[in-house]
């Protein structure tokens, strides 16, 4: 479950991904160019310490796909990976990475798509309840795997359209740029919709041992 405050963040989400991607190989029509979110998705992370939020955004007539892990310490380890900080009204200061080299994200999304695990309920912080929403994009793994590994330490390397994820002897490909694409022979596969597109998209392929 995805605990949700109602917070002002500053800068925004939004704010630190258009300063941050642009400089990424895939980013490249982020450049001076206002973004628009079109949808996104959470994943649970078990000890309940790192967020996960994947964005569907709209930079003309592109779409990008970025996921992102909030902190609340520095991890020195991915110090390289840093998005940027923010200030987040109810929590404090948030530490914001590129989700594909921070090791709770490749495990829930490894998850995600090797054995079908859903993606995270959201529930939003609403004075002293919770309150249910439903995630404005809907994901679906098509692995049937009774489980995931242990998986090594993930590196990411990026190219002008998808980042490519090495975990052990797993390979994950996360698409950054989303369009038509078909997953490689024998390749688990993340694929989602969201208003307006009904047709299921390709987000991430999986492939390797688990």
């Amino acid at each position: 479950m995805a605990l949700i405050h109602r917070a002002t963040l500053r800068p925004s989400k939004l704010e630190l991904v258009a300063g941050w991607a642009p400089g990424r190989p895939w980013g490249a029509a982020a450049a001076g160019a206002e973004l628009e979110q079109v949808a996104a998705y959470r994943f649970d992370d078990p000890a309940g310490e790192v967020g996960t939020e994947t964005f569907v955004l709209r930079v003309g007539d592109t779409l990008l796909h970025v996921p992102v892990t909030y902190r609340g310490a520095p991890a020195p380890e991915l110090a390289e990976h840093l998005v940027g900080t923010t200030e987040h009204s109810v929590l404090g200061r948030r530490w914001v990475y590129d989700a594909c080299a921070d090791p709770v994200y490749v495990a829930a999304l490894a998850a995600a798509v090797l054995t079908g695990a859903p993606q995270a309920e959201e529930h939003v912080v609403v004075d002293d309840r919770q309150e249910r929403r439903d995630p404005t994009a809907h994901v679906t793994g098509s692995g049937t795997a009774a489980g995931v590994g242990a998986l090594g330490p993930p590196t990411a390397t990026d190219t002008a359209d998808a980042t490519t994820v090495r975990a052990g002897d797993l390979e994950l490909v996360v698409r950054r740029v989303l369009a038509p694409v078909a997953p490689a022979d024998g390749a688990a596969t993340l694929t989602g919709t969201w208003a307006g597109q009904d047709d299921p998209v390709l987000l991430a392929t999986a492939q390797g041992s688990v």
